[in-house]
């Protein structure tokens, strides 16, 4: 690893820890600076898997006030995040990625789009929301999916997670945000000491990203909560909705 690499990796792991602490697209960042440094796909993906690790560390640590309040369902939800976190991971390493990539194109711009469009006018009011039986199951659902996606490879699977909670949820951009982020850190822990334990990880990369992506992920949550909400909502949606193109001509071209 020369010290241009290093550097290059401190740099890639700032900027995809503020953006995926903010948007959930930090693999849009990273992955591309470890194939650029000299790591094949697989090793580069599983290394940017560890080293996104210290992105979750980094998003609690900014997030502690927007977490408050949200410890017992983000604690009922972990074991989903767990679960999804493992397939994802198995999938990678066993199956192959043409199907999957030609899929995620599709979601990421769906979700895209439900995070531009405003919300109902009860979310908007604060008024308290209808739980049902249904619908949490439906939200399960959608959260396991999202973080199989996430151990899987992860690139925009938090826009996928911050548009399904902002439209189950009552939260605000701010709070649903936090949540995102710390049920990404579940899946996203879980997949790397599967890759820690079977795959080809590059400890010399996983280092300089690592610093990176904590220094990023931890100005990350400060910038969400400072920031207008609307701007940033159509800024996330736009990210995703470039994202959703770049893998759509990756996939079909």
């Amino acid at each position: 690893m020369t010290l241009l690499s290093f550097l290059l990796l401190v740099l890639a792991g700032v900027g995809g820890g503020l953006t995926g602490s903010i948007a959930g697209l930090a693999s849009l960042v990273t992955f591309p600076a470890l194939l650029a440094v000299g790591l094949p796909p697989v090793a580069a993906n599983v290394t940017n898997t560890v080293g996104l690790v210290f992105t979750g560390v980094g998003s609690f640590l900014g997030s502690r006030k927007e977490l408050r309040g949200q410890g017992r369902w983000l604690l009922g939800i972990a074991p989903v995040a767990v679960v999804g976190g493992v397939i994802g991971a198995v999938l990678l390493l066993t199956t192959p990625a043409e199907g999957f990539e030609r899929l995620v194109p599709f979601l990421l711009g769906f979700a895209s789009l439900t995070i531009l469009l405003p919300r109902g006018r009860a979310a908007r009011a604060g008024h308290p929301q209808v739980r049902r039986t249904g619908a949490l199951v439906a939200q399960a659902v959608a959260l396991f999916l999202i973080t199989i996606y996430g151990g899987y490879f992860g690139a925009a699977a938090g826009v996928l997670l911050l548009a399904l909670l902002l439209r189950t949820r009552d939260d605000d951009l701010p709070r649903a945000n936090a949540a995102k982020n710390a049920i990404l850190a579940v899946a996203n822990t879980v997949a790397a000491i599967i890759f820690i334990v079977v795959a080809p990880v590059d400890w010399g990369a996983v280092i300089p990203l690592g610093i990176g992506c904590l220094i990023g992920s931890r100005i990350g949550p400060v910038v969400v909560r400072s920031v207008p909400v609307r701007p940033l909502r159509y800024l996330i949606g736009a990210a995703g909705f470039a994202l959703a193109i770049t893998l759509g001509f990756r996939a079909f071209g």
